[in-house]
């Protein structure tokens, strides 16, 4: 959905999310709105999927590891310590 947006295909990425979520009756935690992971995925030109992991490691004040270039950029960006997976 991100992807639509950042094409323009999509105006709200954020509700159409939160809507299809609750179609699917999923049990999502209460402190978890996405919100976060969605402000993150923008900003960087990440995926939602990447910017959880962003998020996690931001949340929990944790190290990142990866080899994808762009999250490396957008851990070092938001201040969160990376290094290279094996």
């Amino acid at each position: 959905m991100i992807v639509l947006e950042r094409k323009g295909r999509l105006v709200d990425a954020s509700a159409i999310f939160q809507t299809t979520m609750r179609e699917f009756r999923i049990t999502i935690a209460p402190d978890t709105s996405l919100s976060t992971e969605m402000i993150l995925a923008r900003k960087h030109r990440l995926t939602v999927y990447d910017a959880t992991y962003l998020a996690l490691a931001l949340g929990e004040n944790a190290r990142l590891a990866t080899l994808d270039e762009w999250l490396a950029k957008a851990a070092a960006a938001e201040g969160v310590l990376y290094s290279p997976g094996s």
